[in-house]
């Protein structure tokens, strides 16, 4: 599903004629399986949100090679990129990314309005969507008026709408409470179990990594892949 390899990658601050390199990933090389939960783990600073960043296409990899489903994404224009992300990426990100001027529903129904997907169809899917993360009820409330739980599960229906194979996951439970927390890893489970779902996330909390089938320690650049969890019944 995934493939990064030979990936490196430095922030260059200042002008060009004073310019200060500064290195923040090193060589590195991950696969991830269609069905796999891999949870890349490391404290803040370690490198983990900007390999995320690189494997998403929100920044673009100087040095290596990244292939999503077969596609060599790392030397895709903006333009195609953009195309990418909406057909074959769902995204759970720690501080929600709900729109607050948007409904519940207007949110998740927000990826089949930018794919072009006819009214009627798009009601359907918002609604089997809410209906899943059970939300139905709160589907005219606005993120103001929801728990951080209900926000996320409104951001994870929004990251299914469009049935993506791969969801990227940003601290997925950083904003949110131990119970809420504990509902949202079991659900991740049990999207992975029923449909199949791939899932790499990254986590500083060793917690939210145990439900991965994979756990890969970043540190200080360098990626050190931890013992196997699960074994992936596929």
């Amino acid at each position: 599903m995934i493939s990064v390899s030979n990936l490196s990658y430095a922030f260059k601050i200042g002008k060009k004629d004073k310019e200060n390199v500064v290195p923040v990933l090193h060589d590195v090389h991950l696969h991830v399986a269609k069905g796999e939960i891999v949870a890349i783990v490391g404290r803040s600073g370690s490198g983990k949100s900007t390999l995320l960043n690189l494997i998403s296409g929100f920044i673009r990899p100087e040095i290596g090679e990244i292939t999503i489903g077969g596609t060599k994404v790392s030397g895709l224009t903006e333009s195609k990129w953009a195309e990418f992300r909406l057909n074959h990426l769902g995204f759970i990100f720690q501080s929600f990314q709900l729109i607050p001027s948007m409904t519940a529903y207007e949110n998740v129904e927000f990826p089949l309005v930018l794919k072009g997907v006819n009214e009627k169809d798009r009601k359907e899917k918002t609604l089997e969507m809410l209906k899943r993360v059970g939300l139905e009820p709160y589907q005219n409330h606005y993120p103001g008026e929801l728990s951080g739980g209900q926000q996320q599960r409104v951001s994870i229906a929004r990251a299914l709408v469009l049935n993506p194979p791969l969801i990227l996951a940003d601290e997925p439970t950083g904003s949110l409470d131990s119970e809420n927390e504990r509902e949202l890893l079991n659900f991740i489970k049990e999207l992975n179990e029923d449909y199949g779902i791939t899932f790499l996330m990254i986590t500083h909390d060793h917690e939210v990594a145990s439900i991965a089938h994979r756990k890969v320690e970043i540190v200080d650049g360098y990626l050190k892949e931890g013992r196997m969890l699960h074994e992936v019944q596929r």
